[in-house]
């Protein structure tokens, strides 16, 4: 009797490990995919972003994408009993003290603190970033004209002080300052861009005012996903294929749910590829929704003469 006893405990105490942690790997499970982050700061709404992924049996890793910067990687997402922390260094803070991440979720939610790398405590909320996924092959509509060569009619500054004017027809910006946004918001489309910029200037393109293609003078660098061409900080071209400063370049670009493809100055650089997430300097996190196109002003000098979209229809 006293044997069936024992065994009977045993067998107790392994269903009962096995039942917690099943339940552990299921609240696992509701934390790992992708988040969009709301982060309030100064009393503004600002994005981020962040990714949690199972590697190997337990240890749980991500990306994170702060309200300006390139994704960075997060060494161990630490989660139990429905909070979550994690800290990573520094990028363009210019302090020694890593930034602390601090959730807790709950349902289908998660939220809590960020302390920057600067020492301040900004509160935030995220959900499930959408899949995005399309279901069959977009109809094209007509191509509108989004720069009409003459005023700035259809697009608005995101400062008060705008330094962007049109310039024997091109769209000039000559020193850093505004970013300038597109009045239209878009979903799926096609869009060709046409632009010239000096040596050593900085800019891009953002689809939907989430997800910046760079532009930047990098000839004679290898590709990455923060040069020339890439989705900043996620996607690397497959070729470096940047001309030098002062000469009309092109972008075409395709954007599917997530799904990229960029051609620059004729060249295939990314083909079909899924952009994870929102790049930092984006408008907003809301990822299921339409956005406009943001040409990015606060870097460097930066010129464009033709701005083309075809939105699906």
């Amino acid at each position: 009797m006293k044997k069936f006893q024992i065994q009977f405990g045993l067998l107790f105490t392994f269903f009962l490990l096995l039942a917690v942690h099943h339940l552990k790997a299921q609240e696992r499970d509701d934390l790992i995919g992708r988040w969009d982050i709301t982060v309030t700061m100064e009393g503004k709404e600002v994005p981020s972003w962040l990714e949690v992924k199972l590697s190997g049996i337990r240890t749980l890793v991500g990306y994170f994408v702060a309200h300006n910067g390139s994704a960075r990687p997060i060494s161990q997402v630490h989660y139990d009993q429905g909070k979550v922390h994690f800290s990573i260094p520094p990028q363009w803070d210019d302090s020694d003290r890593d930034m602390v991440f601090e959730g807790t979720l709950e349902g289908e939610s998660l939220s809590g603190t960020i302390i920057s790398s600067m020492g301040k405590t900004h509160e935030f909320t995220a959900v499930k970033a959408p899949l995005l996924l399309r279901n069959a092959t977009p109809k094209w509509g007509k191509t509108i004209e989004l720069f009409n060569g003459e005023n700035l009619d259809g697009w608005h500054a995101d400062k008060a002080q705008n330094q962007w004017e049109v310039v024997n027809g091109i769209l000039t910006s000559e020193e850093a300052g505004a970013n300038l946004i597109s009045d239209q918001k878009f979903e799926d489309f096609k869009m060709h861009v046409e632009f010239r910029y000096p040596e050593g200037s900085n800019s891009g393109v953002y689809l939907r005012g989430r997800y910046e293609v760079q532009i930047e003078d990098n000839k004679g660098t290898p590709p990455s996903s923060v040069y020339f061409g890439g989705v900043y900080g996620f996607l690397t071209p497959n070729e470096m294929v940047v001309k030098s400063p002062g000469v009309w370049q092109t972008f075409d670009i395709t954007l599917i749910g997530r799904r990229v493809t960029i051609v620059a100055n004729g060249k295939e650089i990314i083909c079909d590829q899924i952009i994870p997430g929102i790049t930092g300097g984006a408008l907003d996190s809301n990822e299921g929704q339409p956005g406009p196109l943001m040409l990015q002003g606060d870097h460097g000098a930066i010129e464009f003469r033709k701005i083309e979209v075809t939105p699906a229809r």
